[in-house]
């Protein structure tokens, strides 16, 4: 990722992007199905005796209890039997879950030929998520030949179902000209769209965009506002960024003191550029400063969203947000 006051460098994480979509949950992304009587199972043994009967929602559901019963160290061996089931009668999102296991080798062996098998049944009926991982496969190269113009298609299909995901990282493809022309306007229409959903990436990089006035009018006031939307967020380098936006009183009034803070939350959050903007900023301080800088730091964020610190898989994780 960039920084606003490091050169040159978009954020071009995509793998970061893609694990986003399994412990990110969208607006207009379809839910579990429900048991196949319109009921919803009210208890373990309901959801068991549904899913050996063959109800392909209570199959997913009943896998997704195998993952949540013991975070970990989950009954993989009985989940992918449930997904396998619930897959087979073409359920998407168990075939979304079973392209990522497959993908990244959790309780089963690496296979990226059924992750992309799996995949592409899923984007087939339209769930976006698997559209998006399957571009980004196609984009590298993973379990595919190449083909980033194929990949452009299906991030173009995930975003346009308004998969936040998606949009972020259609928006990337069209300012890195990946499978297409180098479009910084089509850039920040797409970055503009995944923001507007609240996506924290999306929000920094389109600050980046009214900053350098690519595909948009420059406009420092434009750019603060987004980078602080994603800083408030947590991402660490909309903090750096908005920290250098308070140095340098582009956007926002001079203030060394809020600079510090912001600069002191990216450092937690691992950025390294963010210490070294603090120490020079630091050198040019008076002690007054530093000493309520110090303080607020210690305060901790007031609005800044923490990010939950239990140990937890990005396959569960999707499973609790659905």
């Amino acid at each position: 990722m960039y920084s606003l006051n490091r050169p040159a460098v978009f954020a071009s994480n995509l793998l970061l992007l893609l694990l986003v979509t399994l412990i990110a949950a969208s607006p207009g992304r379809s839910g579990p199905q429900q048991t196949q009587s319109g009921a919803i199972a009210s208890s373990p043994d309901d959801v068991k005796s549904r899913a050996e009967a063959g109800d392909v929602g209570a199959q997913f559901e009943l896998a997704a209890g195998y993952l949540r019963k013991n975070p970990a160290a989950p009954d993989y061996n009985s989940a992918i039997k449930w997904l396998l089931a619930s897959a087979l009668q073409g359920n998407p999102k168990a075939e979304f879950v079973l392209g990522y296991l497959y993908e990244h080798g959790e309780g089963t062996d690496r296979d990226l030929s059924k992750a992309v098998e799996n995949y592409q049944a899923a984007a087939a009926q339209g769930y976006a998520p698997a559209a998006n991982n399957l571009a980004f496969l196609y984009n590298r190269g993973l379990g595919v030949p190449r083909d980033p113009v194929h990949a452009l298609e299906l991030y173009q299909s995930a975003a346009q179902a308004g998969d936040s995901i998606g949009q972020c990282n259609l928006g990337l493809m069209y300012y890195h000209g990946d499978g297409t022309q180098l479009d910084y306007a089509l850039a920040a229409k797409w970055l503009r769209a995944a923001a507007e959903h609240g996506d924290s990436r999306a929000q920094h990089n389109l600050g980046f965009l009214y900053f350098k006035g690519l595909g948009v009018p420059s406009d420092y006031k434009e750019s603060a506002r987004w980078e602080r939307l994603a800083a408030e967020q947590g991402d660490r380098f909309a903090q750096t960024d908005l920290a250098y936006l308070y140095e340098s009183g582009r956007g926002v009034p001079l203030d060394y003191v809020a600079a510090y803070t912001w600069y002191s939350r990216a450092i937690d959050g691992g950025d390294k550029t963010a210490l070294e903007r603090r120490k020079s900023l630091s050198g040019i301080m008076t002690r007054r400063q530093l000493n309520e800088a110090n303080a607020l730091v210690a305060a901790g964020p007031s609005h800044q969203q923490r990010r939950p610190k239990q140990s937890i898989t990005a396959v569960i994780a999707l499973l609790e947000a659905r």
